[in-house]
């Protein structure tokens, strides 16, 4: 199990991050942001940040709902001070963490696994389809039974 200390500074940090993003940063390229995870290492000094952007794909360039272009990882990178500022006031630590922004590929994974499914689903239909009609080679119980009962 994790350090319990670790854990609550993760969910602080998480916590102040997407206040900040909300309230006091206004990049214009930031897009719609969701901090999904913070990953603490054990000397708490590195914080991995991982986090969703609603309607952006993988590349980190598409167009918002106003039709201007997002680049969240760039509006993030240039968020970092700030934010990391802001962490160690809050927090009151004697090393505040260094930040670095991932994005979260639990959707894309999720992606993947639907059309897995998909796949395998449209495959056993194709089976089943090629079974349908077919007798076995022999009779359909194959099991002797005992002499008395196949007279009755």
């Amino acid at each position: 199990m994790a350090n319990q200390r670790i854990a609550k500074l993760e969910d602080q940090i998480q916590r102040i991050i997407a206040q900040m993003l909300e309230r006091r940063v206004k990049d214009p390229r930031l897009g719609f942001v969701t901090i999904t995870e913070v990953r603490l290492t054990g000397d708490a000094r590195e914080a991995t940040v991982f986090y969703t952007d609603l309607g952006r794909s993988l590349d980190g360039r598409e167009k918002d709902a106003e039709g201007g272009v997002t680049d969240t990882p760039a509006a993030l990178e240039s968020a970092k001070g700030l934010l990391r500022t802001t962490i160690g006031q809050q927090l009151g630590l004697k090393f505040t963490p260094s930040l670095t922004f991932v994005q979260d590929a639990t959707e894309k994974a999720a992606a993947d696994m639907e059309d897995l499914l998909a796949r395998v689903q449209a495959a056993d239909a194709e089976l089943a389809a090629q079974r349908a009609g077919r007798n076995f080679a022999g009779e359909s119980d194959p099991y002797r039974k005992p002499a008395e009962a196949a007279e009755e």
